[in-house]
Parts: structure tokens; C-alpha cells; sequence
């Protein structure tokens, strides 16, 4: 088959789908996206120019759906010189967010269109007006109600919709999930595994030296900024290291800003809390190494003896699933994403996102309950292997696109026939 994938960031929500039909070798794969320097042999990667933006003068709530329909132009155009280059798409796979879809039913009106579902916005009940510390003007209402402009164009194409969780699917409304698939995502069970022999090496992050005899509390988020609950983590530092004198934290995540808004005046959100806290903190027993390599990132999991995640009711990251296959102890937020997830006291421990003493208080209990740390551990891996199975996921994938286009995903090679006497004939 001939498959066409769509993201803006090459290879998005798309990474290992697509390597699993690459490997195939039976398949051709294209991919329009933003030019960037991520690779994958076997991919054709097709890229096009983000377009430039609107006229200021545009009405606020009309903006992302303006960039949308340039990108869809844009991606359109993009797309109608790879059909006359001769690649005819099968199957069409990208996601939604940005717009980049809503043009291509008009260069191949056949092809079944499977767009990512992520999310879909409301003015209450969920991210928005969540957190009290920054309350939403009312103002903003309809910007907020107009970011699903997309999400309506989107159901109206005509295709199907897949959301990588109960939670996310959830958000829409009940006429549209009946056209959104759960294609529930995994995780490679087999790399991010538990291992005890890193649990009791010394580590090095930066200037930090973490020690065997350390306990090492982890945090990721893509940045840290308050969708991610850098500000209930940051507060939750001075409990954690004032109760022991062993704990070192380590807070991997980058100073932009991927959701929400930075802080009111400038600068980031790590600046702006270690304002607050600095002074009540030892800042040589924390490490801030901004984005890190998957490698060293995996390492910090495995050598974790207790690791917080908090978040918004929003999409839920990656970080989590592979936390919790790399057996981490996880203290996560009750939230409704976490929650997905994590059964409290069974897998991980639930704590307010908003109660710093209370987060500190989940993370000492598992370092000082070696039988708890050891219950949670074991649980969460083995939730991970029922529940997170990259093998399953990619099969409920090769599933969806079959029952889309009609045609095997992977067709099993013919074994040699046998020649006479008994010997296989040569090739």
C-alpha cells in the first residue's frame, strides 16, 4: 500500500506505526511535515513552508483557524505534487490540530482519511478554569470555543478519528465519538523495563552526582510550565528536602512553553518559581537539565526511586506510560488523565495537584516503605505489559487501517515451494 502520513513535526504521534510499516518492506511511505532534521530510512519525506501568518487585524477567536487554512493549502499543494510525481495514496494518516488535513480529500477524494483526535476544548470542566492560581477571563471564552473550528471541519471530511485515550476521547462531544476511534497507544515494553542493577548505580546529570546510597526523585515534562504542574512541584522541593538530607530531584524539561502561556512579565517558569522557593531550597541537591537525549532520559526513569507527574486535565504525555513500564513508583496527580492510568495504592499513588505537602508526604511514603515502593513497582509493570503492549497497539492499528482500506497491512511472505526429491527449489 502506498500510505501518506501528515504532522507538522515530523514523525509526531506517528513514530513507531510508521517504522512498523517500514519494516515491512512492502509498503511505500510518504510524510508531509515542517522541514526539520528528524530521519527515518524508508520514509519519503515530503516537506512544505509553514505559511506565514494572517493579518493582525484579525479578530483573536479567528486566528488558529486562519493558520489552519493556509496550512491546509499549503499541505494541499504539497500533496498535489507528490500525486503527480506518481504516488497515489492509499490511506491518509495525520493529525488534526493543526489543519493540515482539511484540503486533501480534495486530491484524493477516495483514499479513507484517519485523522489524530487529541482534543477538543471547553470553556469549563476540564484545563480551562482548572486552576484557580490563573483564573480565565471570560473574555477569552471565545477564542476558546473557536480552537474547536478545526476540530468541526475536521468530523465533517468524512473520514475517522482515532484518540489515544478514554479520557481524551471523552472531551467530545457525544454526537462526534462515535466517529473517533480508541486506538489505545504503547510502549516499547522491552526498552523502557525495569532494571534493578540501575537502581543501585551512581549517575551523573550535569554537575550532580547521584550516589547509590542517594534517592533520586524524578520529574519530566517536554517544558515546565504550569500544564505540566511546575509550580505545585517547585513548592513541593522544600518538604522533600528539608525531611531528608539523601534526597537529590532531578527536573528534566525545557524553559518554552508548549501549553498555556509563560509567566506574566517575562522570563520562563523555572526562573519565576526558583523566585519563590530559591531561598528555601539547596539548589546543589536539584537538577534542572532542560530537554535530554532519550538515553539519558530512560536511565534517569530506571535509576528512580520515586517519580512525580502532574498535569492538567489535558492530553496525557508519553512520560507517563514509560514510567510506569520502566516500573517507576509513581506519584501522579488526581486528575482525569492520570487516573486512566494510575488506581491509587494499586499501580502508583494519587495526590491533589494542587497540595505540595501532600505530594512531598506521597513520595516519602515510598521512600521509606520499602514494601510499598516494591508493591507499586511490580504493579506498574505489570500494568504496563497488560495494558501498554507496543505489540497491541500496532496490531489494533494494522486492524483500523485494514478495516479502512479493504486491504492487508502485512502480507505474509511465500515460502519456497519444494523441488522434487524433497529439496527446496532454488530462488
Amino acid at each position: 500500500m502506498k500510505f501518506l502520513f501528515v504532522h507538522q513535526n515530523f514523525p509526531g504521534q506517528f513514530l513507531h506505526i510508521v517504522r512498523h510499516l517500514v519494516k515491512m518492506e512492502q509498503h511505500e511511505v510518504a510524510f508531509i511535515t515542517e522541514p526539520n532534521a528528524n530521519a527515518i530510512a524508508g520514509v519519503h519525506k515530503v516537506p512544505y513552508l509553514k505559511p506565514p501568518p494572517g493579518a493582525p487585524e484579525a479578530h483573536i477567536a479567528a486566528r488558529e483557524l486562519d493558520g489552519g487554512v493556509r496550512r491546509a493549502e499549503a499541505v494541499a499543494r504539497t500533496a498535489a505534487n507528490l500525486k503527480q510525481l506518481g504516488f497515489d495514496a492509499d490511506i491518509i494518516i495525520g493529525h488534526h490540530g493543526w489543519g493540515e488535513l482539511l484540503n486533501l480529500r480534495d486530491v484524493w477524494p477516495k483514499a479513507p482519511l484517519l485523522g489524530y483526535m487529541e482534543f477538543y476544548y471547553r470553556t469549563h470542566d476540564i484545563d480551562v478554569g482548572f486552576d484557580p492560581e490563573f483564573p480565565t477571563d471570560p473574555a477569552d471564552y471565545p477564542r476558546i470555543r473557536a480552537k474547536n473550528a478545526i476540530n468541526h471541519l475536521a468530523l465533517n471530511l468524512g473520514g475517522h478519528g482515532q484518540a489515544p485515550t478514554q479520557w481524551q476521547l471523552s472531551t467530545y462531544p457525544d454526537w462526534a465519538q462515535d466517529q473517533i476511534e480508541l486506538l489505545w497507544e504503547g510502549v516499547h515494553l522491552d526498552v523502557c523495563a525495569p532494571d534493578p542493577k540501575a537502581r543501585r548505580a551512581s549517575l551523573k546529570i550535569g554537575d550532580m552526582a547521584i550516589r547509590p546510597t542517594d534517592k533520586l526523585v524524578t520529574y519530566v515534562s517536554r517544558d515546565l510550565e504550569p500544564y505540566r504542574g511546575v509550580h505545585p512541584m517547585m513548592r513541593t522541593l522544600p518538604y522533600l528536602l528539608k525531611a531528608r538530607k539523601d534526597i537529590k530531584v532531578v527536573m528534566v524539561g525545557g524553559d518554552g512553553v508548549s501549553y498555556g502561556t509563560g509567566p506574566a512579565g517575562g522570563g520562563n517558569w523555572r526562573e519565576h518559581m526558583l523566585k519563590e522557593v530559591g531561598d528555601q531550597i539547596d539548589l546543589k541537591r536539584v537538577a534542572f537539565p532542560g530537554r535530554v537525549d532519550y538515553q539519558t532520559y530512560l536511565a534517569l526513569l530506571k535509576r528512580s526511586d520515586a517519580h512525580i507527574y502532574l498535569t492538567y486535565p489535558f492530553v496525557a504525555s508519553w512520560s507517563l506510560r514509560e514510567a510506569l513500564a520502566a516500573g517507576c513508583a509513581v506519584v501522579g496527580s488526581d486528575t482525569q488523565p492520570v487516573r486512566e492510568f494510575i488506581t491509587h495504592g494499586e499501580n502508583g499513588l494519587l495526590t491533589s495537584f494542587f497540595d505540595p505537602p501532600g505530594i512531598a508526604q506521597s513520595v516519602l511514603r515510598i521512600l521509606e516503605d520499602q514494601t510499598l515502593d516494591r508493591r507499586l513497582r511490580t504493579a506498574a509493570r505489570r500494568y504496563a505489559e497488560a495494558k501498554l503492549s507496543m505489540t497491541d497497539y500496532l496490531n489494533s492499528y494494522e486492524a483500523l487501517i485494514e478495516r479502512l482500506t479493504g486491504q492487508p497491512v502485512n502480507v505474509p511472505a511465500e515460502r519456497p515451494r519444494a523441488a522434487a526429491g524433497g529439496r527446496r527449489a532454488r530462488r
